[in-house]
C-alpha cells in the first residue's frame, strides 16, 4: 500500500504546486491540465494514479500506448508525447485524445490520410524546438507559422496549439525565457486567425520546471517522475 499512497500524495503535491503557480501568475488553476507521463511504468501504477484522479496519461511509444489502452478504463484521455514515425500513425488515429509531437508536414499528411480513412478528426499540437537543441525533435520557432498554415489546410486534422520540450536544467528559471517565447509564438499565430487553428493548448513543462511553465502560460504540463517516482531502468 505504500506505493499507492506515494502516487496519490505526489499527485496532490503536483496539483497544489500548479495551483500555487497559477495564483502567482493570476491564472485560474482550472486552465491547467496535468498529464501523468506513464511511459515505462507498469499498469498497476497507472491504475493507482487513475484512482487518485488522473484521467490524462502521456506515453512516448506507440506500442506501449496501444497495450495500455486495452488495460485502462475507457474514460482515460491518451496523449502521444513522443516522436511519432509515419508508419505508426495508423495505429493511433482515432485512439488518442491528442498527438503532441507533430513536427513536419509529411507526418501531418499521413495523420490526415488516416483521419479521412477512419472518418475522424484528429487533434494535434505542433512541436517546436524552442531552444534549438540538436538532440530534440521539433521545428524551429521561425518555421512554426508556415508549418501551421500548411497543416491547417489538411482534412481531418485540428491544430489545437503548440508543444515544446525545454532543455534539462538544474534551475527551472533557466527555462523561463523559452516558455515565454512559446507563449508569445502562440499569441502571434493566433493573431493570424488561420482557419482550423486554435492556440488553446500550450503543452510545456515537466517534473523539473512545470511551475515556471505554468507561470508563463502552460495549459498542459507533462509530469512523470514527480508523480511516479524515479524510473527503474533495471526492469
Amino acid at each position: 500500500m505504500q506505493k499507492e499512497t506515494m502516487i496519490a500524495e505526489n499527485m496532490k503535491k503536483v496539483q497544489d504546486n500548479i495551483t500555487q503557480a497559477c495564483h502567482k501568475a493570476g491564472r485560474d488553476s482550472e486552465e491547467v491540465t496535468l498529464i501523468a507521463v506513464s511511459k515505462t511504468k507498469p499498469i498497476a501504477m497507472l491504475q493507482e494514479a487513475y484512482r487518485a484522479g488522473a484521467r490524462d496519461f502521456g506515453e512516448n511509444k506507440v506500442q506501449e500506448l496501444m497495450d495500455k489502452i486495452l488495460m485502462m478504463p475507457e474514460d482515460v484521455r491518451w496523449h502521444l508525447i513522443g516522436h511519432l514515425q509515419r508508419n505508426k500513425v495508423k495505429y493511433i488515429v482515432g485512439k488518442v485524445f491528442l498527438i503532441h509531437s507533430v513536427d513536419s508536414l509529411r507526418l501531418a499528411e499521413e495523420i490526415s490520410r488516416e483521419a479521412v480513412k477512419k472518418q475522424v478528426e484528429v487533434n494535434i499540437l505542433v512541436e517546436v524546438n524552442i531552444a534549438m537543441e540538436e538532440s530534440k525533435f521539433g521545428i524551429g520557432e521561425s518555421e512554426a507559422m508556415e508549418l501551421v498554415e500548411n497543416i491547417s489546410k489538411l482534412p481531418g486534422i485540428r491544430i489545437k496549439g503548440l508543444m515544446t520540450i525545454a532543455p534539462f536544467v538544474e534551475d527551472p528559471e533557466q527555462n523561463r525565457g523559452y516558455f515565454h517565447k512559446m507563449k508569445q509564438l502562440a499569441v502571434d499565430i493566433m493573431r493570424k486567425n488561420v482557419d482550423n487553428v486554435s492556440m488553446d493548448i500550450l503543452s510545456m513543462g515537466m517534473t523539473g520546471d512545470y511551475m515556471v511553465a505554468v507561470e508563463e502560460g502552460a495549459t498542459y504540463v507533462r509530469v512523470g517522475t514527480g508523480i511516479f517516482g524515479e524510473r527503474d531502468y533495471s526492469l
